[in-house]
């Protein structure tokens, strides 16, 4: 139902713009009622951004799902990589003619930007419970007891502050995500193809990454 009812709205959104189809019309295409819909949707914009639902935690699952000796940064940066290379929507990296089309529709919408912000929030703070439980985990693994290092960053023996370290360490990566993708998307926007910004794609994320490895010297 939640899929059906997107498509049929997002269908009739890319066909009249955002903000001149009712709620109404959309749930008579969907054929429920409004109250109905608003029970699946609380918001109009959710109707569009019920696509990027399932990627809410995605980070989060990527860390912990993620190989015993594979660092959380690691595999971010591995599932990242390997989402340009089969062109994931959500990399920006995909030229297919439907994805620009929600895409324009998306960032062309002010209040679509800025109901996205609140996915992205919930984003990374799943990713910041991942991140701490990750850290925890490594520090019991440890003969020694609290480590840092390059799986997960140092531990203070402060609860709240390692709770805020992990989700510091969580926005900086969501938003690292995010700018990627959004050049990935002005680019092909703008009429270049995915497999020609592939190549540059792959280097600017491994340098982004590589500067949350390093940290902020270059402006310190």
């Amino acid at each position: 139902m939640y899929q059906a009812v997107s498509d049929a709205a997002i269908a009739l959104f890319l066909e009249k713009g955002f903000e001149k189809v009712p709620v109404a019309e959309v749930a008579a295409a969907a054929e429920i009622s409004k109250p109905t819909l608003f029970r699946y949707f609380p918001a109009k914009e959710d109707l569009v951004l019920h696509r990027f639902a399932d990627h809410v935690d995605e980070a989060a699952r990527v860390v912990a799902e993620r190989p015993a000796k594979r660092s959380p940064l690691d595999a971010l940066q591995r599932r990242f990589l390997d989402g340009l290379e089969h062109r994931d929507p959500v990399t920006g990296l995909c030229d297919n003619v439907h994805v620009l089309a929600f895409h324009r529709l998306l960032y062309g919408t002010p209040s679509l930007v800025a109901r996205l912000y609140g996915y992205q929030e919930r984003s990374e703070a799943a990713l910041g419970e991942a991140l701490s439980k990750a850290a925890v985990d490594t520090s019991a693994e440890s003969p020694t007891g609290p480590r840092t290092g390059p799986r997960t960053g140092p531990r203070t023996g402060s609860p709240d502050a390692d709770a805020l370290a992990a989700r510091l360490a969580a926005g900086q990566i969501i938003a690292v995500q995010r700018i990627l993708a959004l050049e990935n998307w002005r680019r092909i926007d703008a009429g270049e193809s995915a497999e020609a910004v592939w190549p540059e794609a792959v280097v600017a994320a491994n340098r982004a990454f590589g500067q949350l490895r390093s940290g902020l010297t270059t402006y310190a």
